[in-house]
This record gives C-alpha cells, sequence and structure tokens, in this order.
C-alpha cells in the first residue's frame, strides 16, 4: 500500500467532516434570516397599527421615529444584514408601540375632557332651572 491510499478514508472524513460545517454555516444564515424577517414583519405591522390609531397626528416624533427604523432595518434585511435587521426592527417596533400609547391616551384625555366639559354644561343648566322654579 502507498502512502496515498492510506489517507483516502482520512480524506473521506476530512471532507465529510468540511461539508457538514458548511452544511451547518448555511443552515445557521438561514435560521437568522427567518427571524429577521418575521421581526421586520411584526414591526411593520405595529407601524401601521399605531399609525391607524392617529399616531401621526398625535404621537409625530415617536412614529417618525418608528418609520425611520423600520427604513434602516429593512435595507440590513436587503443587505442580509440579519443581526441588524432584528436590532431595529425590535427599536421600530419599540417606538411604534409607544406612538400608539400616547395616540391612545391623547384620544383618551381628549375625551375625558369632553366629558367634563358636557358634566358642567348640564349642572349649569340644572343650576338655572332650579333657580328660575324657586323664584
Amino acid at each position: 500500500m502507498n502512502a496515498g491510499t492510506m489517507n483516502t478514508p482520512l480524506r473521506r472524513q476530512s471532507a465529510a467532516a468540511l461539508c457538514a460545517l458548511a452544511l451547518l454555516v448555511m443552515t445557521g444564515c438561514a435560521s437568522q434570516k427567518t427571524p429577521a424577517t418575521a421581526d421586520v414583519a411584526v414591526s411593520r405591522a405595529a407601524v401601521d397599527s399605531a399609525t391607524s390609531a392617529g399616531a401621526a397626528e398625535l404621537a409625530p416624533a415617536e412614529i417618525a421615529s418608528a418609520r425611520e427604523k423600520m427604513l434602516r432595518a429593512n435595507q440590513a434585511l436587503a443587505a442580509k444584514d440579519y443581526q441588524a435587521a432584528r436590532d431595529l426592527a425590535t427599536q421600530a417596533q419599540a417606538d411604534a408601540r409607544l406612538a400608539q400609547s400616547k395616540a391612545n391616551s391623547a384620544k383618551a384625555t381628549a375625551a375625558a375632557d369632553a366629558l367634563q366639559e358636557n358634566i358642567r354644561v348640564l349642572r349649569e343648566e340644572l343650576d338655572r332651572a332650579n333657580t328660575t322654579t324657586v323664584k
């Protein structure tokens, strides 16, 4: 037997190990892409929801920040920088939720103010009615 024949099983094992390593690396890359894509989609939905809640008018700075981070997350996704895409998507989602919370809070405050004003007007009318009947 020559030296080339004895190394054949070793070469096969090395080739198999390299193939397995390459497969592992490719699987790792693919598994990073899927969560990053999902995170971006969830964040996009959060931005849309905040916009529907009136965040553009009631929390403009927060929704602008969320939109800017979504843009950067999409750019990172296109550049296959999945970690940056995931991080930016998470930040965009947090900004969008804050914007939606601020919008909802502003609406609730406005509704409470309107209710208080209605109560004030009703009391004045009751006072006038009571004053008129007493005379």
